[in-house]
């Protein structure tokens, strides 16, 4: 059955958007992502405008954190401490980011910005985790290899304001976590993601949190700085779909409970090389768009 879309202004089968979300929300609970990286993408891909989707994808991303964050929860694997400092900076960054999502589509280079930066960050981060990630399996199959710290102590740990994380077991300056967490707020405004993709590999090398942690803190970090991307872009730019949103939501809190579970099956190493192969094959994809000659050279907007 077809619905149509009112903001989007199309019309797409209810089983492909539930399909959908089911499947980005399974990502969110595997990885600890919002799955923003990916949805985005995928909905651009079948027809939905960039800025609705950026828009869209921010309101479906909070029911899916919110499913894995329960999840991660039970299993006692939330720094709730470390999420609050994370919180406030993606909170300041996400409204910064919004003022600067509307001024470019005022000028109308929103869509060409929104790609750009995906092919951008994804490629950067998919390649340095994969990287990584295959040069610690490689290491851990040596007969006699010894565990070597994911991170290691420079001048950033060394900045002022230090605080003690219990449950991550550190004790590092306030400052680091916040600045993370405003820089992953802008890019939810700009791309419509959690900010998971950039996230996870920031708390893991940077701040040297243990990988069974972040995806739980990453999770619900995320929740409230998508929750004030939707608030923001509802009230200034008028580009979320909200029975898009509903249809997506539904099938993500159902994904999002089976990736929970089968995230305890593999190790960390194993994780970031599967997340970052993901990453990586929508950078491909959304370069390839780009670089392929439009059927149409000139187009015309009719601003609302």
């Amino acid at each position: 059955m077809y619905i149509y879309l009112p903001i989007a202004e199309i019309s797409m089968h209810i089983g492909i958007i539930i399909g959908l979300g089911g499947g980005v929300g399974f990502l969110s609970g595997l990885f600890g992502v919002g799955g923003g990286f990916l949805m985005t993408p995928l909905l651009i891909f079948f027809g939905i405008p960039p800025a609705v989707a950026v828009a869209t994808e921010a309101n479906q991303i909070v029911a899916s954190s919110v499913s894995g964050v329960l999840a991660h929860m039970r299993r006692g694997n939330v720094d709730f401490k470390m999420g609050g400092i994370l919180l406030l900076g993606g909170v300041v960054g996400s409204s910064l980011g919004v003022v600067l999502f509307t001024t470019l589509r005022e000028m109308g280079q929103i869509d060409l910005v929104i790609k750009l930066s995906y092919v951008v960050f994804l490629g950067i981060i998919g390649f340095l985790m994969l990287l990584e990630s295959v040069r610690t399996i490689l290491r851990t199959r040596r007969p006699g290899s010894r565990k070597t710290k994911l991170h290691q102590h420079n001048w950033l740990h060394g900045l002022p304001l230090k605080m003690r994380f219990r449950r991550s077991k550190l004790y590092i300056s306030a400052l680091l976590p916040l600045a993370i967490g405003a820089f992953v707020g802008v890019l939810a405004a700009i791309m419509g993601v959690g900010g998971g993709f950039i996230m996870v590999p920031a708390m893991i090398y940077l701040l040297g949190m243990p990988t069974s942690v972040v995806v739980g803190t990453s999770l619900f970090q995320i929740i409230f700085v998508t929750a004030n991307v939707t608030f923001l872009q509802s009230v200034q730019t008028q580009t979320v779909d909200f029975m898009l949103a509903g249809l997506l939501l539904f099938g993500a809190v159902i994904g999002a409970q089976f990736g929970t579970r089968a995230s305890a099956l593999l190790r960390g190493e194993q994780l970031r090389g599967l997340l970052a192969l993901i990453v990586l094959a929508v950078c491909i994809k959304l370069g390839f768009d780009l670089a392929l000659r439009p059927d149409d050279l000139f187009s015309v907007e009719l601003l609302k």
